[in-house]
């Protein structure tokens, strides 16, 4: 009869280990994911005439703005609320350039808190990554 109730006992705690293991991996699995996002947010500035503009890019879509053409890859927020970082693949073409037109002026990662780790280097524009959301 004691055995009984230690067989029990070890499928309760057993089931109820399952079930704490599961709950972790699906919360853990959902917070990565709220971690990437399907548009970035970006700021591009025309030296020319000093205006600036927010575009709003959806992953995986080519944005035209005036000579230049941007697609954002991908973009990710961090997972830490007390130094919030924003990164994101951005692939910038210069349409004026007739004879490189399968090259890319920028091809890389933007980080919001630090632009210049991968500068973003034109003679008209200049592209600040804003957001991810």
């Amino acid at each position: 009869m004691l055995f009984k109730k230690n067989i029990k006992l070890g499928k309760i705690k057993l089931n109820l280990f399952i079930l704490i293991s599961f709950l972790i991996i699906v919360f853990d699995l959902n917070s990565s994911e709220n971690l990437d996002g399907s548009f970035t947010d970006i700021k591009v500035l025309d030296k020319i005439s000093s205006k600036n503009i927010l575009l709003k890019l959806k992953n995986g879509e080519d944005t035209k703005y005036k000579d230049l053409l941007i697609k954002s890859m991908k973009c990710r927020n961090s997972e830490f609320d007390d130094n919030p970082e924003i990164t994101a693949y951005i692939q910038v073409r210069d349409l004026t350039n007739k004879n490189k037109n399968d090259v890319f002026v920028f091809n890389g990662w933007m980080f919001s808190s630090s632009p210049s780790i991968a500068p973003f280097d034109h003679p008209v524009y200049d592209i600040w990554l804003v957001s991810c959301y």
